[in-house]
Formats: structure tokens, sequence, C-alpha cells
């Protein structure tokens, strides 16, 4: 039984020490981000990703930003893409990443796909209501449909549940879609 008990304070503390050297090579790549270092960042939160954990998650949503900071949309998408399809994942970070690949890549996608996969986002109570209304009524009017943007921005300018600010926006360009 004392082998037992040795052997899981072993393992607890070699995880602490894992986790400990995982927080000290995020907080240098944020440094490097802070310096200008883009691309040597991007590298360190490559490797944090891969390791997985609650700092390899931050990692890869970083390692995304950085890549659509560089201008590269497209590929700042399919890494927001792939955070959304990790299996082991907490719903919300995959939502916010499947938000975060819809912004980043609103304008040069179809955007009926663009509509469907937001779709469940918009869902009364989701964290991310607010935002996946806003993002659908745009894809609708990207996509010529100004009567469904119309009819999203006045449902989002009347939800209480949303930010006001939000809610204001939402009220103006409806006003402006009405006329």
């Amino acid at each position: 039984m004392l082998v037992v008990a040795g052997g899981i304070v072993a393992w607890r503390d070699h995880q602490l020490s894992e986790r400990r050297a995982q927080s000290m090579r995020y907080s240098s790549a944020l440094s490097l981000v802070r310096e200008g270092k883009d691309a040597d960042a991007a590298k360190v939160f490559g490797v944090i990703a891969q390791e997985g954990g609650g700092y390899g998650t931050l990692a890869a949503f970083e390692a995304a930003e950085l890549l659509a900071k560089s201008g590269d949309r497209k590929e700042a998408a399919a890494a927001y893409d792939r955070i959304a399809e990790s299996g082991g994942l907490d719903p919300v970070f995959r939502q916010l990443a499947t938000l975060l690949s819809v912004m980043r890549g609103l304008s040069d996608a179809d955007q009926h796909s663009v509509i469907d996969r937001l779709a469940p986002l918009t869902a009364p109570g989701n964290p991310w209501r607010s935002t996946a209304l806003e993002l659908t009524a745009a894809a609708r009017l990207q996509a010529g449909d100004k009567s469904g943007a119309l009819e999203v921005y006045k449902t989002l300018a009347d939800d209480l549940a949303a930010p006001q600010g939000t809610r204001a926006r939402a009220a103006e360009i409806a006003a402006a879609l009405a006329s």
C-alpha cells in the first residue's frame, strides 16, 4: 500500500513539474509576441499546442491568431477549425474556435455553409449566441438575402440577453436595411 501511495505522489509531482514547465514556455512565447517576434512565438505555441492540456489549448488559439495577424486568414481559419474539431476540448472552446474560424474566413467562404455552421450557436442560452447571430446576419447579407439579414438583426436588437452595444448596432443596421 505504501508503494502505491508513493507512486501516486511521485506521479502528481511529475505532472505538476510538467505543467510548470509548460507554463514557463507559454509565458516565454507571450514575451516573444510582445517583442514582435511572432514567427518564433508561433513555433513555441505550436509545440505547446501539441502537448495538450490547458496551456496546449491556449497555445493553439494563440498560434491561430498569429496566423491571422500575419494576414493568412485561410490558414488561421483552418487552425481554428482544427481546434473546433478537438474531441476532448470543452464545447464552449470548440464553439469559440468555430466563431473565430468563421470570422477569419467569412469573406472567402460559401455563405450558406457559414450560416449552417453558425446555426447551433444561435440557440437561446448559448454563450456565443449574440456573436453567432451577428455573423449569421452578415453572411445572409453577403449571400444577397437582405430580408433574412433584416430578420436576424431585428431578433438580435430585441434580445435582452445580448450585450447593449451589440443590440444597438443590430438595431441601427436593421433600420438601415428596412429603409
